[in-house]
């Protein structure tokens, strides 16, 4: 690890607050803040040709700005800034395996349904060799509630290991519980066969056997991190519906991409649902 966590910054309201949970991100961890803007200038091909001079001074006020925010809440961090006139797609990448982490602003559900997250966002999170957190502009809205991180598991014994170590290391952080939420369905194959009502029936056997696959999973990283408090959730559902279901006062919802060959690179259903409609911030880890 390198000890840094990133930010990447555009001038919206959303980069700030990514700013603002890696400040305290890099707070609790004990390493430094990197913030970092991902610029190319292009002259316009219309009458209006552009001002780099002006655009320039503009994108370094935004990191002096941002950097004075968090220094401000965090006197002690040690914070660096970096314009990187590259284009942001690889240079963000780049970072994310330079850093613990990468930070970025998100804006969650939004009107326009095609670009939720932003492009530049959603092509880093596809290639980014680390962990992306996504973050939203905070509400403010309810009362405190006791730390939680979420992580949603799919593949009970075939989940990477990078997903829960980087799921039980921040949960460890904030002294948070941990909540592993976990859905599953009856086989689409049996549901279609005579016995599906037999299924039905004994559906209650298939989330027994589901609840002991899960804590099968989870037995060595209880042994690891002792002091965390795990809560174990099973659900029949979609995958995606039962963890949204459960994000809605977590500090922070942990999801796998799986990593896949060059020409593959894609968020799957859960991801993209999450990243899309969680309040909370959410953090991508890919794994193998």
């Amino acid at each position: 690890m390198s000890g840094t966590i990133t930010a990447g910054l555009d001038g919206t309201d959303h980069a700030l607050a990514a700013a603002d949970w890696a400040a305290q991100e890099a707070t609790r961890r004990g390493a430094s803040l990197r913030l970092v803007h991902a610029w190319v200038w292009r002259a316009t091909d219309v009458g209006y040709v552009g001002d780099r001079p002006a655009e320039e001074r503009w994108v370094r006020n935004v990191l002096d700005e941002a950097k004075a925010r968090v220094a401000k809440q965090h006197p002690h961090l040690d914070v660096t800034t970096e314009l990187l006139a590259q284009d942001p797609v690889p240079t963000l990448v780049t970072e994310v395996a330079r850093a613990e982490m990468l930070v970025l602003g998100s804006r969650g559900y939004g009107a326009f349904a095609g670009h939720l997250v932003g492009s530049v966002s959603l092509q880093v999170l596809r290639q980014a060799s680390g962990p992306v957190v996504m973050v939203r502009e905070p509400g403010g809205d309810g009362a405190a509630q006791p730390p939680e991180v979420v992580i949603g598991v799919q593949d009970l014994g075939n989940d990477g290991d990078a997903v829960l170590g980087f799921a039980f290391t921040v949960a460890a952080e904030r002294g948070a519980t941990l909540r592993v939420v976990h859905a599953w369905s009856v086989p689409t194959a049996l549901a279609w066969s005579p016995g599906a009502l037999y299924l039905a029936e004994e559906a209650n056997g298939l989330a027994e056997l589901n609840k002991g696959l899960l804590a099968d999973t989870l037995k060595p990283w209880r042994v690891k991190y002792p002091q965390v408090e795990v809560a174990e959730q099973v659900e029949i559902g979609s995958a995606s519906g039962v963890l949204l279901s459960h994000s809605g006062s977590a500090d922070l919802v942990v999801v796998g991409r799986r990593r896949h060959g060059e020409r593959v690179r894609r968020l799957g259903p859960v991801t993209h649902a999450v990243l899309h409609h969680a309040r909370a911030p959410v953090a991508v880890v890919p794994h193998d």
